[in-house]
């Protein structure tokens, strides 16, 4: 009798244990996942702040995640937070007490010593990646319209002309650099390229002219979500082109030069 007793009791236990373990499991399992939003945490724009000085950060006219999946939001935080401030820390530090401290970007680019590299590389970085942002936009892509509908179709062709000239220049480029629309002196646009962070607005630029849009070309541009498929990234960037601002700088270099 006791047998049985002992036997009905630890029956009973051995159930009750393996209830208790399937309600742990159970548990565990309807825990939700994290998110992606909560498994990477990503701040916000505005509350990136450059040091005193001359020059600030453009405001970033949109969120981190806002052109995913051209841009990966760690992408654009990093480049935005890290890379884009550094650059402008360090400008003004180079022009700090200098001829250059009051004078706008664009004419510190066009006089500056090419030997100075401090100047050189930062003043370029600043400029560049503040064109860059606004180049790109979430809810975009398509095709120019209007006024730079009509003067790409006239320079070369046709879009589709022009969108093979520019992936074509982007693609050839080896390390890092930046590709351009400009508007060159005689008013006509063309597309180039710089090494490092150079532009069009420096006396050794191959093509002189007015930048409207840009591409970074660089490995922290897109590095994160593509690897070595940087071809991918090129033609992704079309899909994020803010052709209204576009117009706007081709419109307003026409305005400021011819």
């Amino acid at each position: 009798m006791r047998k049985i007793y002992f036997l009905i009791s630890s029956l009973l236990l051995l159930s009750f244990l393996v209830s208790c373990n399937n309600k742990k499991l159970t548990e565990v399992v309807e825990v939700p996942l994290p998110t992606a939003q909560e498994k990477v945490t990503i701040g916000f724009p505005d509350d990136v702040k450059a040091n005193k000085g001359s020059f600030q950060l453009d405001k970033l006219p949109y969120p981190y995640d806002a052109l995913a999946p051209t841009v990966s939001p760690l992408t654009l935080e990093m480049h935005y937070s890290k890379h884009y401030l550094t650059y402008t820390n360090n400008l003004n530090n180079a022009i700090a007490g200098t001829e250059y401290q009051n004078q706008s970007i664009e004419n510190i680019l066009s006089k500056l010593d090419l030997d100075n590299a401090d100047l050189r590389n930062n003043a370029g970085g600043y400029y560049n990646h503040s064109l860059y942002w606004k180049s790109m936009a979430p809810n975009t892509g398509g095709k120019p319209t209007d006024t730079l509908a009509a003067a790409i179709s006239r320079d070369f062709g046709s879009y589709e002309n022009f969108v093979t000239t520019f992936k074509t220049e982007a693609t050839k480029q080896f390390g890092s650099a930046w590709v351009w629309l400009v508007v060159d002196k005689s008013g006509k646009l063309q597309v180039t390229s710089t090494q490092d962070q150079d532009n069009p607005l420096m006396k050794n630029a191959l093509i002189p002219g007015t930048p409207i849009l840009a591409l970074d070309l660089w490995e922290h541009a897109y590095y994160l979500g593509y690897q070595y498929r940087r071809r991918n990234y090129i033609d992704s960037f079309f899909n994020v082109i803010n052709w209204t601002k576009v117009e706007e700088n081709y419109e307003d270099a026409f305005r400021k030069k011819y």
